[in-house]
């Protein structure tokens, strides 16, 4: 999820494994991230390929995301919601990482409750639109190409329907 902004879903989803690969890792490791040569982890979002359409600036992002994530949560992502209490408490979680907004904080829980069983109380109304059983509006309804392609056209409908708006005011 942190790559996943103004970036292809498929290239920003498929990021996390290749920067694994480039830093001879299995899994990734927040402690290791954390604590990494800022310049050392920029060069190796550079590419090429590239990790992210700004490789400097997500380098950074992501740094900063794995070091909250060992001082409050052992260095575990999963540690971000093992214990949420409810959906609004999650969705709080969520936004106070660092780059995720309203929107991708919303996102990510839906994501979550979706596609990975995280389902604490309320889940889905915290998640706002974007829990909605049925819905095709973003990453977290996607499940193969034809949900991919309902997504894409429900984004590009979106998108149509903003500038017919911004035009027409």
């Amino acid at each position: 999820m942190r790559c996943d902004q103004q970036f292809p879903m498929e290239r920003a989803f498929s990021a996390p494994r290749l920067l694994a690969d480039r830093l001879g890792a299995d899994t990734l490791d927040a402690g290791q991230l954390a604590g990494a040569d800022p310049e050392e982890l920029t060069a190796v979002f550079q590419g090429p390929p590239a990790l992210h359409r700004y490789p400097g600036s997500m380098a950074g992002r992501t740094q900063d995301l794995c070091r909250l994530l060992v001082e409050r949560y052992d260095g575990r992502a999963e540690n971000l919601w093992a214990d949420a209490p409810d959906g609004k408490a999650l969705l709080r979680r969520l936004k106070e990482l660092p780059g995720f907004g309203a929107q991708k904080a919303s996102i990510f829980l839906a994501l979550l409750g979706k596609q990975y069983g995280v389902t604490p109380a309320g889940w889905r109304e915290a998640a706002g639109a974007y829990g909605d059983e049925g819905s095709t509006r973003s990453v977290a309804d996607i499940t193969g190409p034809e949900s991919l392609a309902d997504v894409r056209r429900f984004k590009q409908e979106q998108k149509a329907a903003a500038k017919k708006q911004a035009d027409a005011g």
